[in-house]
């Protein structure tokens, strides 16, 4: 079977970047503040969702959300701006 591909959020990676800088966080320091239990985070994750490399699960997408005070529709609906 293969994958089934849908379209990814253009803005994402900005939104998830811009909560980091926002609360003033390196990248090691966002790894312990996202802490999903079963979801194994490091440095180079962040990195990854940073620059639109990959997707974070929907626990840790979650907990950008709760960070950064916003929701999770937001940060994955490219036609609302935010911050």
């Amino acid at each position: 079977m293969g994958r089934s591909y849908r379209s990814r959020p253009r803005r994402l990676a900005d939104k998830l970047k811009a909560i980091r800088l926002q609360l003033g966080m390196t990248q090691a320091q966002m790894v312990k503040a996202l802490a999903v239990k079963d979801e194994p985070l490091r440095p180079a994750s962040i990195s990854g969702y940073e620059l639109g490399q990959r997707e974070p699960p929907l626990l840790v997408l979650l907990r950008y959300a709760r960070l950064g005070g916003c929701t999770m529709e937001q940060l994955v609906d490219d036609k609302i701006r935010w911050p």
